[in-house]
């Protein structure tokens, strides 16, 4: 488990740098979100109510959009899915989506860097600077092949990435 004053430390310093008050629903919205990636912004109005019972939906909402232009915290939006808010930013990486019941894991860049970061521009595109590339894999993960009795060789014995 996270030691949260180190935490709250660092979160208090990142809100400073940005100019922002360290506020108790700033600090309970953060935690939540720490220890519950991938959650969708009701999920962390739960979670964060447990440490904040007075805690309104409009005031995370706040916080969120806040913290996710802040660079702080990160959205992303599976197919059929709300959006989704983590604490780890800043290194572009990737997602996996478990396709029949919705685990999502984090997936490290496959090549050690960002390729996805530089795109081929063909001669009629007008060039932008990329900031983030999101790059999601769809599957079922194992806990629901083992559930589905599917056939394992047809998903466990292709690595992520692999055609």
């Amino acid at each position: 488990m996270a030691d949260h004053t180190v935490d709250q430390e660092a979160w208090a310093s990142a809100l400073h740098s940005h100019g922002r008050r360290v506020t108790k629903q700033r600090l309970a919205v953060l935690a939540a979100v720490q220890n519950h990636p991938h959650s969708p912004a009701e999920a962390i109005l739960a979670a964060a109510r447990k440490d904040l019972p007075e805690l309104t939906a409009q005031s995370v909402y706040v916080v969120l959009s806040d913290l996710t232009d802040l660079q702080m915290l990160r959205r992303f939006e599976p197919p059929h899915s709300p959006a989704l808010y983590e604490t780890r930013v800043g290194d572009n990486h990737h997602h996996a989506v478990c396709i029949s019941c919705g685990r999502v894991e984090d997936v490290d860049c496959a090549v050690g860097h960002a390729p996805c970061l530089t795109p081929h521009w063909d001669e009629h595109s007008k060039p932008m600077t990329i900031q983030i590339a999101d790059v999601l894999y769809q599957g079922i993960c194992q806990d629901c092949q083992a559930k589905q009795q599917l056939p394992t060789q047809t998903y466990a014995t292709h690595e992520i990435g692999e055609r």
